[in-house]
């Protein structure tokens, strides 16, 4: 069976709903507060996992309560392989702001996975074989994310890229892609287009696949084959925090096991769509039933 290593990060979420996106100088209250399992690794992990995927999740934590917390919390996960990785630094954070109209900040700690050191992610990455699949994001460092996807590009595996959060250079990492997957903000900033303009610019950058999101106007995905848009699945936003990573989990959950381009992005997108209409980040990500059920409709 082909396996995804998902190589990235693992914190908790502190979320805090607020009338409005902070402005310069400007003061908020929150309307109350929520504490949640999260990172962009880990959501990924746990969607693709729902989602049928044989998945191994590594992801550095401190060496204290916080990672007890998420140990415990994946623990109830349908994962693979789970490996946490104690460094010495605390377990990463995340403030996650929410506004009204559904749109939100976060503010990141990432101490513990900048502290991975690339051996660790190489060594991860060594397992893999032609028919799996390293899926990784910007949280990692720079040294640690190259080396995990040489590693596991020397071995033929697949490699996929999500841009998000865009703290260094992605271009060097381009020819090491099977797919990368940006929203409209990062593919902007790597490439000075939009749209399906950014999406052909990666491309022709180097990845073999380029995939650019653009919430609700869908997605578009430039490759050897051109350029096609799809579009998104209707939905009346709550909280749009989370959908990219749904969106990513299925994504991958669903090319890992054979499903064609076109019909694994239209089964994302009804799992971004699903995940936007309910608070939150991780309590938000869609059930193994709801995934199950989707799915299966998607199929027939």
């Amino acid at each position: 069976m082909s396996r995804l290593l998902v190589l990235g990060n693992a914190g908790i979420d502190l979320l805090c709903p607020v009338p409005h996106l902070p402005r310069p100088g400007e003061t908020l209250v929150a309307a109350g507060q929520s504490r949640a399992p999260g990172g962009k690794g880990l959501n990924q992990a746990v969607v693709a996992a729902r989602a049928g995927a044989a998945v191994r999740f590594v992801a550095p934590v401190g060496r204290d309560g916080a990672a007890a917390e998420l140990a415990a919390a994946l623990g109830a996960e349908p994962l693979d392989g789970l490996a946490l990785l104690p460094q010495d630094a605390p377990t990463d954070l995340s403030l996650l702001m929410v506004a009204e109209d559904a749109e939100n900040c976060i503010l990141s700690l990432g101490a513990a996975a900048d502290a991975l050191a690339p051996q660790e992610a190489e060594a991860e990455a060594a397992a893999l074989r032609p028919d799996d699949m390293l899926l990784v994001q910007g949280n990692l460092s720079l040294e640690a994310t190259v080396a995990a996807m040489r590693r596991a590009a020397g071995h033929g595996a697949r490699v996929l890229l999500n841009t998000a959060p865009l703290r260094w250079d992605m271009a060097p990492l381009l020819p090491l892609c099977t797919l990368v997957l940006a929203n409209a903000g990062e593919a902007e900033a790597l490439t000075g287009q939009t749209g399906a303009a950014a999406a052909e610019a990666l491309h022709r950058a180097g990845a073999a696949l380029a995939l650019v999101t653009l919430g609700a106007e869908g997605c578009v995905a430039a490759g050897a084959e051109g350029i096609r848009h799809h579009p998104a699945t209707p939905a009346r936003a709550v909280d749009t925090t989370g959908a990219g990573d749904t969106f990513c989990g299925v994504l991958a959950a669903r090319l890992l096991a054979g499903e064609a381009l076109a019909p694994a992005i239209a089964a994302a997108q009804r799992a971004a769509a699903l995940t936007v209409t309910r608070p939150g980040a991780f309590a938000a990500l869609p059930s193994c039933e709801e995934l199950r059920a989707l799915l299966a409709e998607a199929a027939a």
